[in-house]
């Protein structure tokens, strides 16, 4: 089966870090844009981080852009995101996410990336 599985959240205080980690099954998944998404109570599922499959290209949303690091190891087939510097408004349900294409194309809409985690809880408290 096809499966992502996220694990890292958890509670933090403000300034905190924490470190998501997102492991696929299928061996052909990194060889695919996959990325980060996050969905906090009463908003949109909004794209967080991006990456494509030879790691060289990466987008951010602005909101964590020098905050957050996504990274992949293809030989584990695993995906990682470094969450530093963490505020409150960074609380929501993270989810890790893969498209069909190797390239992630400019294309950030949750609809675009085909296969989901179940998500993992970030909480930052001032």
């Amino acid at each position: 089966q096809v499966q992502l599985v996220e694990s890292g959240g958890g509670s933090v205080q403000a300034g905190g870090s924490l470190r998501l980690s997102c492991a696929a099954s299928g061996y052909i998944y990194n060889w695919v844009c996959m990325g980060w998404f996050r969905q906090a109570p009463g908003k949109e599922r909004e794209a967080v981080a991006t990456i494509d499959s030879g790691g060289a290209t990466t987008s951010y949303a602005e909101s964590v852009k020098g905050r957050f690091t996504i990274s992949r190891d293809n030989a584990k087939n695993a995906l990682n995101l470094q969450m530093d510097s963490l505020k409150p408004e960074d609380t929501a349900m993270y989810y890790c996410a893969a498209k069909s294409f190797k390239l992630c194309g400019g294309d950030y809409r949750s609809t675009a990336f085909t296969y989901w985690g179940q998500g993992t809880q970030v909480t930052v408290s001032s």
